[in-house]
């Protein structure tokens, strides 16, 4: 009974999948995923994204936003990160880790070997099935993202990072804005409506 059940919404998402339009322009563009898109957006709409660009990306994997980072950077430096493996893009560096970890961060220091320009995070908590819960640990994935840009990201740095609309929601939103002087949301097009999530951008460290 579990399995039918499984099988049948495994079936319904591949179908939604496939009448999604960013889903079918994915596939003809030749983007890894739909994710692109809301990239794209995103850097439509606060235009961080430039050919000098140090940007780090975390949660990369399967890799949309770094290819889409690696189509504007020509003479910046890219290091992706994931707990999960991810394909090569040429001039990326990519480390197979976890951003939580201080050996992570340290290989990231010393990558770039100077602050950051731009790091941005499409990283989601692996889900339960409790949206709540979900949301939370994603939040706090996070806020995690936002302590790390102080101590890495230059003073005139951005920040775009995935956080869900959910009990934490306004917990993050005061962490970002002890943090930086300009925060903002946008909710890309390419978002799925059902979704919960939305972005955060920041922009310029405070001095405390």
């Amino acid at each position: 009974m579990k399995k039918s059940k499984r099988i049948k919404k495994s079936n319904s998402w591949k179908i939604k999948q496939h009448r999604d339009q960013f889903f079918k322009k994915s596939k003809t563009l030749g983007y890894r995923s739909r994710s692109s898109f809301k990239l794209i957006e995103l850097n439509k709409k606060f235009k961080f994204i430039k050919k000098d660009t140090n940007l780090l990306d975390l949660g990369s994997s399967p890799g949309g936003w770094t290819q889409v980072a690696s189509q504007i950077i020509s003479s910046g430096k890219i290091m992706s990160i994931d707990i999960k493996k991810m394909e090569p893009i040429k001039k990326v560096k990519f480390l197979k880790a976890d951003i939580l970890l201080d050996q992570t961060k340290d290989a990231v220091l010393k990558y770039f070997d100077t602050k950051l320009d731009v790091i941005i995070s499409d990283m989601a908590a692996d889900t339960t099935g409790n949206k709540s819960l979900d949301s939370i640990r994603t939040n706090l994935l996070c806020a995690e993202v936002l302590h790390f840009s102080k101590k890495t990201l230059k003073p005139t740095g951005v920040l775009i990072s995935k956080i869900f609309m959910g009990e934490d929601f306004i917990e993050v939103k005061n962490v970002a804005k002890s943090l930086f002087q300009k925060v903002n949301f946008f909710k890309p097009e390419s978002s799925r409506k059902e979704s919960k999530e939305t972005y955060l951008h920041c922009e310029i460290l405070k001095t405390l």
